[in-house]
């Protein structure tokens, strides 16, 4: 599933360019930090209802996808 809508966004005057949930103020590093803490997606969704389960994972699949690259293409 690829998405030609953008998902993460970053912009110096949100905090402090950090990527966020386009439309929130949710970092995306914070679905990092609850799935490495091995919370599952739904209970991240339920803390922050701002972002869809549709902008979850389609930031995860971006995340697979240049992982996957990165590892098939070392420099």
């Amino acid at each position: 599933m690829k998405t030609t809508v953008p998902v993460i966004h970053s912009d110096p005057d949100i905090l402090g360019g950090t990527p966020v949930f386009v439309g929130t103020r949710v970092p995306m590093k914070t679905l990092l930090d609850y799935l490495e803490a091995g919370k599952p997606l739904d209970e991240f969704l339920d803390h922050f209802p701002s972002v869809s389960r549709e902008q979850a994972v389609a930031t995860l699949e971006v995340a697979k996808e240049i992982l996957t690259a990165y590892y098939a293409n070392p420099a």
